[in-house]
């Protein structure tokens, strides 16, 4: 006799519970956002963007700012810059321009003033600069060294406009042979122009490294040093 034919197993029915799940205790997988064109942050990419563009638009502020600043500058180095004289004479039929005092050193005095001033300016734009906005950024620091460039050119030309005129023969024949008159404002050392850009570039560093926000230590791991030898 044959052995009785045994039921094939019914059919294996699969559940919700029975399907394949992550370990309960993994991080849950979370899909990347892209932020396209609606400008909603989705991962890194979406907060960069107007990040940027707000240090962008401070930035320029920044520049517009400082070099405005210029202005002050220029009147102030006209009233304290020191007077080099002057005395016309005719020789035959032309008149000559001669410095009264050859020996004197106000020519180098204006162009020290303007130097002085200058530093002070780039100081003083860089602390306004640190105390409004902490943080810093490459596009901050640039546009306070372009804006002090800026500056120094604008302090200059208001400098020599406000000054006495450039025609010096015309003046010593308008007061005479032999009469002092001022000498035009005049900047001898053009590389004064640099001082404003470095003194604030110097100034800005001096400030975020002593006073900065300072990034927080990193928490000791379970490799850490501390920990392998505790």
């Amino acid at each position: 006799m044959s052995a009785p034919l045994t039921p094939p197993p019914p059919p294996h029915e699969h559940s919700a519970r029975d399907a394949w799940q992550p370990p309960s205790d993994g991080p849950a997988a979370v899909p990347f956002q892209d932020s396209g064109s609606t400008g909603h942050p989705g991962g890194w990419y979406g907060q960069d963007g107007p990040g940027m563009r707000t240090e962008l638009r401070e930035a320029a502020v920044t520049a517009l700012a400082t070099a405005l600043a210029g202005v002050l500058l220029g009147v102030l180095w006209w009233w304290l810059a020191p007077r080099v004289p002057l005395v016309g004479d005719v020789v035959g039929d032309d008149w000559v321009v001669y410095f009264k005092d050859s020996e004197g050193e106000q020519a180098v005095g204006v162009d020290g003033t303007f130097s002085l001033l200058a530093t002070g300016f780039g100081a003083l734009c860089a602390l306004v600069a640190f105390l409004l906005r902490r943080r810093g950024g490459v596009p901050l620091v640039v546009a306070l060294a372009f804006g002090g460039l800026l500056g120094s050119l604008l302090a200059w030309r208001i400098g020599v406009w406000l000054g006495p005129a450039q025609d010096v023969i015309a003046q010593a024949r308008s007061v005479g042979k032999g009469v002092t008159f001022d000498a035009p404002l005049k900047l001898s050392a053009k590389g004064a122009l640099l001082v404003w850009p470095f003194a604030v570039l110097v100034a800005h560093l001096g400030l975020t490294g002593l006073f900065g926000p300072r990034d927080p230590d990193p928490a000791p791991g379970p490799y850490a040093p501390d920990a392998a030898k505790a």
